[in-house]
């Protein structure tokens, strides 16, 4: 199979695997080659997948996974590859804490954005 995990800037994996691993909101599953065509949600979790007996895994934010004969597409907002569970867990922690950091600096410029265009709209009333 050719699994593709696309994140909004990036192709995370563009590899061939011979079996994935997931997880969705009812129980994780696993794709053979042979496997039903499906999509399913994923749940925030562990994606793995092996080529030839070796593990690889990728920690995902969700996302949805879409299984199309020999293509396996995965769309996530935001993927993390590590090579065991401790290291991915490491740097899970460091990506999302940063993208804490830029929601909560967006949330804040847009609160901004919102008070300034009511302010004016305000003084457009009364000019």
């Amino acid at each position: 199979m050719k699994l593709r995990v696309l994140a909004p800037t990036h192709v995370e994996v563009d590899e061939d695997v011979d079996k994935v691993i997931a997880e969705a909101a009812d129980g994780a599953f696993c794709l053979l080659p042979r496997h039903v065509d499906f999509v399913a949600a994923l749940s925030p979790g562990i994606l793995a997948y092996y080529w030839r007996g070796r593990e690889s895994l990728l920690a995902v934010n969700g996302g949805t996974l879409v299984k199309c004969g020999e293509d396996v597409l995965v769309s996530t907002m935001a993927a993390v590859a590590g090579d065991d569970l401790g290291a991915l867990r490491r740097a899970v922690e460091e990506v999302f804490e940063n993208v804490g950091d830029r929601e909560r600096r967006a949330y804040s410029a847009l609160v901004k954005m919102e008070a300034d265009f009511i302010r004016r709209f305000i003084e457009f009333e009364h000019a």
